[in-house]
């Protein structure tokens, strides 16, 4: 069958259950019907079943009775950009299993709608272009610690630089009008390519200025595409697996952000040794190549754009709009000096070389992926609402207590707050994309950034200052404890329930959209 095709026969005894079950459509990953020129019904020898909605580019199971014996073989083919090595044998594995006694619908690991060839390529596609962002937007955070002895810069001066970044946000906001106006996939794939070849210019620079610079240019360039990458997401996939989709792609930027944290040891190398990380971001020009061919537009922008001409964009509503905003900026004012001093805390007050804060980072960070997988089925399933009320505060403050322990408890804290504020994640971020329509969707995701980036660089500063001033990180941590706070009440009394609800139904702005219903499957 090609590329990534896959031939699996399996045989069975020739009982009365396991023919009812063998000559009837499957319902699982796939959804089967029989294919009219081979089915010859459950009392005769042969049928065949083909993929009516599904994953699959091809697709075929064929049950054969013979000597007393049922064989089934399935025939597949597909196609997962990037990322097939980790569902390949997950989709493999669920097809083997299958047996009479096995439920239908989709497995533990599947989004809980079903999707089609189009959505499993586009979020491949999407979860690829997520490691390029989130080496970027970790890059400068993760050397920030070795440039700054190499250049002879204190706490106070990285914090600066920090915010000088974090404030280069502005230069992401044509990306994200343009895409309002001349389509998502452009301003994606010019992005994909911007964003890598500016960031590694840092590898070059001959002061700290010029390193601030250029990461102030090249890190709001992946926070464009970063957003841009969570709109599509947003209008590409089912109802009932947006949060799916938003948890996958925050797994997918951990993943990217763990290159940048593995790589850290390269600054062992000698005073300059950080600059190879720089470097290592040109292997990101791999990913915007695979965009530039395979990334479609939107299905519900290419439908706006046809309905623009008798229907007027329309303004954004500002009390969503402000909530959100305010949302945003609360919950950076820990996060956001936590992730960016961690490095210098534990280089600085834990006497931690450039390999054992790596070692930290990875081991902290990567359970955190239990956090994202619960938190985006959970969001699903269940709703958004009270998942973001439990955990959002309560891992931030796990996060705060690991810059006050040390051993054990130390490692731990920070473990388990990961995990927690994981989980928080994905009802959180998918509201940014869920509560606007299709013709300012860009605009709303940016302008919702900026906030964030607002909230982060303030407690940066803040956070700079205090330390620089004789204080630890620990009490300073546990202050900015408040600003998830007041983002559980925010989420508690304004926010609505958004889960299995079409943008459509959100948005009714978007109605004239030449847009039908998808069910359950995502069909």
């Amino acid at each position: 069958m090609g590329r990534n095709g896959v031939h699996l026969v399996r045989e069975w005894p020739d009982e009365p259950q396991v023919r009812e079950w063998l000559y009837v459509p499957h319902d699982d990953l796939v959804d089967e019907e029989a294919d009219i020129d081979t089915d010859l019904g459950a009392s005769d020898s042969e049928a065949s079943f083909v993929q009516r909605h599904g994953p699959f580019l091809d697709y075929r199971r064929t049950v054969t009775a013979s000597n007393g014996r049922l064989s089934e073989r399935t025939d597949y083919r597909l196609v997962i950009p990037w990322f097939h090595w980790m569902f390949g044998p997950l989709v493999r594995r669920s097809i083997v299993r299958r047996s009479p006694r096995s439920r239908e619908g989709q497995p533990g690991w599947a989004p809980p709608d079903r999707l089609d060839q189009r959505q499993v390529r586009i979020l491949g596609l999407l979860a690829a272009a997520s490691l390029l962002t989130a080496f970027v937007n970790t890059l400068f955070t993760q050397t920030v610690a070795f440039a700054g002895d190499d250049f002879g810069v204190g706490d106070w001066g990285r914090g600066v630089a920090g915010t000088v970044v974090r404030v280069g946000v502005l230069f992401g906001l044509p990306a994200a009008l343009l895409a309002d106006r001349i389509g998502r996939r452009r301003v994606v794939v010019v992005l994909a390519w911007a964003a890598p070849t500016v960031a590694s210019l840092g590898a070059l620079a001959p002061n700290f200025p010029v390193l601030v610079a250029t990461q102030a240019l090249g890190r709001p360039l992946g926070l464009a595409l970063d957003l841009l990458i969570a709109v599509i997401a947003a209008e590409e996939m089912p109802r009932g697996s947006r949060a799916y989709a938003v948890s996958l792609l925050a797994m997918a930027n951990g993943l990217g952000a763990g290159v940048a944290v593995v790589a850290l040891p390269l600054a062992d190398v000698g005073q300059s040794g950080w600059r190879w990380v720089y470097v290592l971001g040109l292997v990101w020009l791999l990913v915007a190549r695979d965009l530039a061919r395979h990334l479609p537009e939107t299905r519900r922008f290419e439908w706006h754009k046809a309905d623009t001409s008798a229907t007027p964009i329309p303004r954004l509503q500002r009390r969503r709009l402000g909530i959100q905003m305010a949302v945003a900026f609360f919950g950076n004012m820990l996060l956001s000096p936590a992730s960016f001093f961690q490095n210098t805390f534990l280089k600085d007050e834990r006497g931690f070389s450039a390999g054992m804060v790596s070692l930290f980072s990875i081991v902290t960070a990567t359970p955190a992926v239990i956090g994202l997988v619960v938190g985006g089925r959970v969001a699903d399933r269940a709703g958004r609402r009270r998942l973001a009320v439990i955990c959002a505060p309560t891992g931030a403050l796990l996060i705060a207590l690991s810059f006050n322990f040390s051993g054990s408890l130390m490692w731990w804290s920070a473990i388990v707050g990961a995990i927690v504020a994981a989980t928080a994640y994905p009802p959180l971020a998918v509201y940014r994309t869920e509560l606007f329509p299709t013709g300012n969707r860009g605009r709303a995701a940016y302008l919702i950034l900026a906030s964030a980036l607002l909230g982060g660089s303030i407690s940066l500063l803040l956070t700079g200052a205090i330390v620089d001033g004789g204080s630890a990180y620990g009490p300073v941590m546990l202050a900015l404890v408040g600003g998830p706070v007041v983002v559980a009440l925010i989420v508690a009394f304004t926010y609505p329930e958004t889960a299995r609800r079409e943008l459509e139904d959100l948005n009714p702005e978007d109605h004239t959209l030449p847009m039908t219903s998808t069910n359950d499957s995502g069909e």
